[in-house]
This record gives C-alpha cells, structure tokens and sequence, in this order.
C-alpha cells in the first residue's frame, strides 16, 4: 500500500495514509510530469504535503478545488496545516445557478425486513417511546422506561425514554422548533407506541402539543399529564403495557428499499473522511436512490465552502434559490450572535489533518454523492420528496444527528475518523474513516471504511454497506444500540425565560 494519495489530477497536495518521514521521497505526477518529492518534515498521516511551490497567497488545491491560500510561502516538500493555510472564504456571497447535467441511474428493487404501519409508513424499529413535553419530567420519564421494560415482548424490541431540557421557559421560533421536534419523533413509524408525558404547567403541554402533532391514531399515541396522577409512573407503566398489547402484533415483513430514508452526517472528521467514509457514503445514496429510496445531508455549517457544488446539482431553480437561503440564513445565525462564521474546524478536525473549512465542508459534502437535490428541509421540517435532500441543521452531532430523525430517517449513516459513542433517536451506524479506529472502538464502531485504501475497492464497499445497512433496516442492532444509548437533542437558539 502506498503512503500517500494524490485525490485530483489538479490537486498542489498529496495526503499521507501513513506518516510520510522527514527525508523521505514520493514519485507523484504533477502538472503531467512524474516528480519525485522529498518530505521537508515528518508529515503525520492524514495530513497534507505540498508537491510543488506556493506562493504566499497562492491557492491549496485539494479534491480538485481550493481549500485555501498559503499565508507564506510553501516549498515542494512541505508539511501543510494551519500554521501555513489559511480560509478563503468571506461572509454572504453571490450565487448564480449553473446547472450540471447528471444522470440518473435506475437499478434493481432490494427489500428489507421492515413494520408496516396502519398510516402507510414504515419502521425499521418497534419500540416503545416515551417522549417527556418538558425537562422536569425528564428523570420520570426514564424510571418509567426501566419499570416497562420488563413488560416487553412479541415484536416489541425496547421502550426508550427521550429525556430533554426544553419545553418551558423558551420564546418564539425557539418554541416553535421544540414543539416541531417533539411532534416529529411522536410520529415516526420506528415506535410502535408513544407515551407522550407532561407535567401540567409547561408552555408546551399536551393541549397544546396535540395540533403540532396532528391526526394520531389513538391506540399508538397516548397522554399523561403527571400532575393529574397520584402516582404518574404507576399510571404510566400500565398505559404502556396497553402500547406493548398493541405495538406486539406488528411483524416483520419484506418492504421495497424504495420506502427507506437515510440520514447522512459526520463527526470528528479527520483527514481520510473525505477519502473514504464519506465518498463511501455518496457511493450508498445513490445507488439507494437509484432504487428509489431517499437520503438527507445536513450541518450546513459544513457545506460552506462546497455550497455550489450542492446547488449546481438542484433539479431546478427554486430548489437553488433554497439552497442559498439555507447557507446564508445560517451564516446570518452567525453573524446575529456576533460570531465568526468559519470558526471551524474543531480542534480533534485539525489533529486529523483538516486545516480550513473549506477542507473539511469538501470532504463533508462527498455524502452527498452525484445525484441531483430533489428536496430542501427546513429545520423541523419532514421529508416528502424521494432521493437527495438537504436539511437545515447546525454540525453539533447530537443536534444534527436528531434532526434527521424528526425529518423522516430510519436510520443515520455517521462517518467519523476520532471515534464517538452517541447515538440518536434511530439507529446510528458509525463507519470509521480508517482502519486503526475500527480496530482500537470496536465497541463504537458498526462500519470501516479505512480498508478502501487498503485492500478493497469503492464498488466492492458499496456493495457491503448497502447490505449492512439493509441488515441494521431488518432488525440488526448497531454498536450504540446494543450499549443501550438513545440520546436526543434540540437546536436551542432563542432566549430562556
């Protein structure tokens, strides 16, 4: 296996897969030449070497595009990072749209083991959740998941408390988001059952949670207002052995790959995300819309710098005209709270070897894949449209990873290179960018990517992480489920009382 990658033919950089040693050379093609260049420093892995001279304000060139500009002057040999490189990026730009052609491809149906609900939805789960209307019923609501759980049976695989701290005590859209999320997840087919459990005096109590919710059927979802009850969690585990007897006759059944939603982020990205996991991941959109299926991509914060890749590639102008509106009223968020824009990569980012934002928004946006955006999400909002959507949401893991829950996934494809345990309302299968991660976090890792400049080919890892993903739809616990973590987490961006 050889130590380094050229991504691009046009690319000023190379990244080293391993650590590239102070004195070493490479033989790299440049400019349609083959150079040899001799490391001037120990370049660590994941990180980027220059293969030709920089000028100071010249462009860094990777993936094909510039991830940057060289604060000095770099020589051929150079280690680049963030002592060197440095954002190009400004604040609210100009965007015109310059559609690209893209084909889109049909291939076979493939089915998996899913729930079919009464309202036409599918599940890849048949659990039992309990969604709390406010944080002070938080610790209520996990006693009572504990107690019912014992109840569980049939088909029903767990009952899952949400605890949150919102709900009371919040102002405008920040409410609003709060009301939209918890409806959403009330919702979504993966529970077979709700419990939806207030406490009585919050903003956001039952009464006024239900036209959020809309029509429900009412043997699915059911209420409890805890201060109505002398002993809520008595009351509520038998509401929920009611839930159980319902939800227990649901069955697994094959269901067309067609009526899957796949939500697609990452975390503690270094640099092989945007070399394998994340092209990995793109390679899986669309060949699961080319059945049919639908995939969203979020944390606009890292789009910015890639952001006309994914509007070039709308399907017309009015899903371009939102997608300007989804990276500048993000960038006005920012700019609202007198906060840097492009304060970003994170620091585990950098120690990976993503030194500028644009570095990393361009390995970020490879989730995406080639297919054209079919669909624009506000946050909150629910996928109607299949294939490709973008939804607004913030890069915090937790958050974002929530966000497409509410939106409609299933389940959340997580590339990462540092290794995270969290999980998500949904289950939440980690790929790792390499293979040393997937060796040393096995208990966090479901996925790795790593072997894809290794030994294996990008047609070849497709193909298995369709399959796996069609496993984890079919009843496969991923590492975090099976550890037992259900976390959830709401964009909080307006004023507590």
């Amino acid at each position: 296996m050889q130590n380094f990658l050229k991504i691009n033919d046009n690319d000023n950089v190379v990244v080293a897969l391993n650590a590239i040693p102070q004195g070493e050379s490479i033989t790299v093609e440049v400019s349609g030449q083959s150079r040899q260049i001799t490391a001037r420093e120990e370049i660590p892995a994941g990180h980027k070497m220059a293969v030709c001279d920089i000028p100071a304000g010249g462009e860094v060139i990777k993936y094909g595009y510039r991830i940057g500009n060289a604060k000095e002057e770099i020589p051929a040999g150079a280690w680049i990072h963030t002592h060197n490189v440095g954002t190009a990026l400004g604040d609210l730009l100009e965007y015109s749209y310059e559609p690209v052609t893209v084909e889109e491809n049909v291939t076979e149906d493939a089915t998996f083991m899913g729930f079919n609900r009464p309202d036409g939805k599918v599940g890849v789960r048949n659990e039992i959740w309990i969604i709390p209307t406010v944080g002070c019923v938080n610790n209520v609501a996990t006693a009572i998941a504990r107690q019912a759980g014992a109840f569980v049976k049939g088909s029903v695989e767990d009952v899952i408390a949400f605890p949150h701290p919102y709900g009371c005590s919040q102002m405008g859209d920040d409410q609003e988001h709060t009301r939209t999320i918890l409806a959403d997840l009330i919702n979504h087919p993966n529970a077979g059952g709700v419990l939806v459990l207030g406490l009585g005096c919050e903003n956001s109590n039952i009464d006024v949670l239900k036209p959020y919710i809309g029509e429900y059927d009412e043997n699915r979802v059911k209420f409890l207002v805890a201060q109505e009850s002398e002993d809520e969690i008595a009351d509520a585990v038998e509401i929920i052995k009611g839930l159980i007897d319902y939800a227990a006759d649901f069955k697994r059944e094959p269901i067309s790959v067609s009526k899957l939603v796949i939500g697609m982020k990452c975390g503690g990205s270094d640099g092989l995300s945007g070399i394998t996991a994340n092209p990995l991941v793109g390679r899986f959109s669309d060949l699961l819309i080319s059945k049919g299926g639908t995939t969203i991509l979020t944390e606009v914060p890292e789009m910015f710098g890639a952001e006309t890749i994914l509007m070039n590639r709308c399907a017309n102008e009015e899903l371009f005209h939102k997608t300007v509106d989804l990276i500048n009223d993000f960038k006005n968020y920012f700019k609202s709270h007198n906060q840097t824009i492009y304060e970003n990569p994170s620091p585990g980012n950098k120690k990976g070897g993503i030194s500028t934002l644009e570095d990393k928004s361009l390995g970020c946006t490879q989730k995406s894949g080639s297919a054209l955006v079919k669909g624009v999400l506000q946050y909150g909002e629910r996928v109607q449209t299949p294939g490709l959507n973008l939804l607004s949401a913030p890069g915090n893991d937790l958050v974002a990873a929530t966000a497409l829950a509410a939106a409609g996934a299933h389940i959340v494809l997580f590339t990462t290179g540092r290794g995270t345990p969290f999980a998500s309302p949904v289950p939440t299968v980690k790929i790792a960018t390499n293979s040393r991660l997937a060796g040393k976090k096995s208990n966090w890792i479901d996925f790795n990517a790593g072997v894809l400049v290794e030994d294996k080919s990008m047609a070849q890892e497709t193909e298995h992480l369709f399959d796996y993903v069609v496993e984890v739809a079919s009843g496969r616990q991923v590492c975090s489920e099976a550890a037992g973590f259900h976390d959830m987490a709401i964009f909080k961006q307006g004023v507590t009382l």
